[in-house]
């Protein structure tokens, strides 16, 4: 499940440069981007390559990210980068979850090369998905070829295009330093505490009404998390599952705010 809580950690301690790097040359961006080329090329033209295409690009993703954590200031050991089930398996949750010193961030969608990273033109299921995903404070999309920003569901500049195809051109694959800048303010985003009580409201509304489709999802894929009463973590989180579906259910139907908060933090 996500660590939504982590989210009103304030994150200035995660802003911090450094100058050692162990002995080892750091990278730049066109050998970064030449590796990510090689390695995703080599992944998805496998034979022996099975499940979604996305998949494929999982352990190229997680070096890049690494790299590109460096190139923003960051140790690259700092940057962890978590997977969630299997790409294809649930419709709700991101496929990682990005830590910087032990501290969740924020998060990563992948889809698979061509789709694009412009989630305001998808279709059908991914556009279902983006409708629960852009409730994120902090969210990337890639397809490998092209990457995009969006926090509290609004794009942060453009969708940044590489040179190339993922597919096909291995080594050469290049990129703007556009994308560093973005990765960069993806790493350093920091929560912006609500202004006011509407605000608050609208906040807690989004990100319960998130939780509540993912542990419909949890259930019905039968997480022993949830469904095995035997397990007592199990039964406090149906608990806590319960409150977020009346929390969420309370917030939608009032229309005064004092009510809903009220409720809130009963």
């Amino acid at each position: 499940m996500f660590e939504f809580d982590q989210f009103v950690i304030g994150a200035s301690s995660l802003i911090s440069t450094h100058d050692d790097h162990g002995g080892r040359e750091m990278p730049d961006l066109k050998t970064a981007i030449a590796r990510f080329g090689a390695d995703a090329k080599a992944k998805l033209s496998n034979p022996g390559a099975t499940g979604e295409r996305e998949d494929q690009l999982r352990a190229p993703l997680e070096r890049l990210f690494a790299d590109l954590a460096e190139l923003c200031g960051f140790k690259r050991e700092w940057l962890a980068a978590v997977g969630e089930s299997s790409l294809s398996t649930l419709k709700t949750r991101p496929d990682y979850a990005i830590t910087v010193r032990n501290v969740l961030i924020g998060f990563v969608e992948v889809k698979a090369p061509g789709k694009g990273a412009d989630p305001r033109r998808f279709k059908g299921h991914d556009k279902e998905q983006w409708e629960k995903l852009q409730s994120l404070p902090n969210l990337l999309y890639t397809d490998g070829n092209s990457f995009s920003l969006w926090q509290d569901g609004e794009l942060v500049g453009s969708v940044v295009e590489l040179q190339g195809d993922i597919e096909t051109s291995g080594a050469k694959l290049a990129a703007p330093l556009e994308l560093v800048a973005r990765f960069d303010k993806f790493l350093r985003w920091e929560p912006i505490p609500p202004k006011s009580a509407a605000e608050l409201a609208n906040v807690s509304a989004r990100l319960c009404r998130l939780l509540r489709d993912e542990v419909t999802e949890q259930l019905a894929e039968k997480s022993p998390a949830l469904t095995d009463e035997r397990d007592q973590v199990g039964r406090q989180f149906g608990s806590v599952a319960v409150t977020l579906f009346r929390v969420y259910t309370e917030l939608n139907r009032t229309r005064r705010l004092g009510i809903g908060l009220a409720f809130l933090y009963s």
